[in-house]
């Protein structure tokens, strides 16, 4: 796993004024190319190319790239709403850091500072005939950029902030996390087992409230090697703690250790893709409620999800490279596992209950978990029978019409004779 300072270096680099203030450094480098390569160009090479004309072409390059800049803030901040209101705020963050929509916004910007600076330096001389042949060589290029940008941007208007290109985005997050922890399904740790803790062990907590953003296993293997000790921990990215949580019991430090232990959790006021598989699930089941909402009434994106939900939990059957999974320094770094349990309450529970009134709703699911069932009967059955069930408790009360109740008594029945099989 990534150490703390690589986790904050990477979510500085996701955030939207990192590449627009790297785009602006470089566009005010490259108009100030020419300055030192001016003498290497021939005298009477300005004459010929129509250097001239690149004051001009400044010109409209800095006027055009600040209103393109300016439309372009609107259309990301309607995006932004437009995915708050229509699908969830925990989708939010997913848009911002889009990389097609910080590259554009980066490029406008950066864009317009080469063309302010190109004319300042044009209207005090510093340039002269050779740096202008120079400065309307780069001028070229970047019009070849803006024109290549726009051309992006075009496209990747029409799904910006969209239903169904947000859910796609939530959807890849959910993979990539629960990929990474099927990796290293110990956060690079060694596992934790029930009743392993010596009871000799002390509690080490937090000193502020908020979800746990990211674990750095790397300074906690450190501190283990360098005192022979052990940390168990009781906590998991994604988990709410508060001043009287047991973050770890730790063996073989004295009290002098627990603030760099402490260190080790980064503590935030809201959850984050990265390493926490379950809050994936979480948000495209809150983008399943909102479409069964009354105000909304839109089960076939709740039956979107489903779909979307049985393609992440499919992954749960890929094998773990048992090589590796342990990072070298951190076997003394005990961590609990990723429990299936909590991946479908997470996901089927909500969805079974705000969509109990809905025969087809209801049908899609119990599909779903009949689906994952043979799939793999060892690790699903039984977590799919057991929502089969309470998905059809829940349907019982909330359908009127004994049809349809049939309908689901069958599906479930189906799912519960994978269980029946195994006993």
């Amino acid at each position: 796993m990534i150490a703390r300072w690589q986790w904050v270096l990477k979510r500085i680099s996701k955030r939207l004024w990192f590449r627009a203030g790297l785009f602006s450094v470089l566009g005010v480098a490259t108009a100030l190319l020419a300055l030192a390569l001016k003498q290497y160009i021939p005298e009477d090479l300005s004459a010929r190319v129509g250097a001239d004309a690149v004051d001009n072409i400044l010109g409209i390059i800095a006027s055009s790239m600040l209103a393109a800049t300016t439309f372009s803030l609107n259309i990301m901040v309607t995006a932004y709403g437009s995915a708050t209101s229509n699908v969830t705020p925990r989708a939010t963050p997913l848009l911002v850091e889009d990389t097609t929509t910080q590259n554009v916004l980066a490029t406008f910007i950066g864009s317009f500072l080469f063309s302010l600076v190109g004319i300042i330096a044009l209207s005090t001389g510093l340039y002269g005939k050779n740096g202008r042949v120079v400065m309307f060589a780069v001028t070229v290029g970047v019009i070849v950029l803006i024109v290549y940008t726009l051309l992006r941007w075009i496209d990747h208007l029409a799904r910006l902030g969209r239903l169904s290109e947000t859910t796609d985005r939530v959807e890849a997050a959910a993979v990539e996390a629960l990929k990474e922890r099927l990796r290293r399904p110990y956060l690079g740790g060694s596992p934790f087992l029930s009743g392993s803790v010596p009871p000799s062990a002390r509690t080490v907590g937090p000193l502020t409230v908020g979800y746990v953003e990211h674990i750095d296993m790397a300074a906690l293997g450190k501190l283990t090697s360098e005192s022979n000790a052990a940390i168990y921990l009781l906590v998991l990215p994604g988990s709410f703690v508060v001043q009287n949580t047991v973050l770890a019991r730790v063996e073989g430090f004295d009290d002098a250790a627990d603030e760099a232990i402490r260190a080790a959790f980064s503590i935030g006021v809201r959850r984050s893709f990265e390493q926490d598989p379950r809050f994936g699930l979480s948000v495209l089941t809150e983008i399943a409620s909102r479409a069964l909402s009354p105000a909304v009434n839109d089960p076939g994106t709740a039956i979107d999800v489903i779909g979307r939900g049985v393609r992440i939990l499919s992954l749960w059957r890929a094998p773990v490279d048992a090589e590796g999974a342990t990072e070298p320094g951190c076997e003394r770094v005990f961590v609990p596992g990723l429990q299936l349990d909590d991946l479908f309450d997470d996901f089927f529970g909500p969805i079974a209950r705000d969509g109990a009134a809905l025969v087809e709703v209801g049908t899609r699911l119990q599909k779903a978990l009949a689906l994952l069932a043979r799939m793999d009967e060892l690790a699903y059955a039984g977590p799919a029978a057991r929502h089969a069930l309470l998905a059809l408790k829940r349907a019982e009360l909330a359908l009127p019409l004994e049809e349809d109740k049939q309908v689901l008594r069958l599906l479930a029945s189906r799912v519960g004779k994978v269980t029946n099989s195994l006993a």
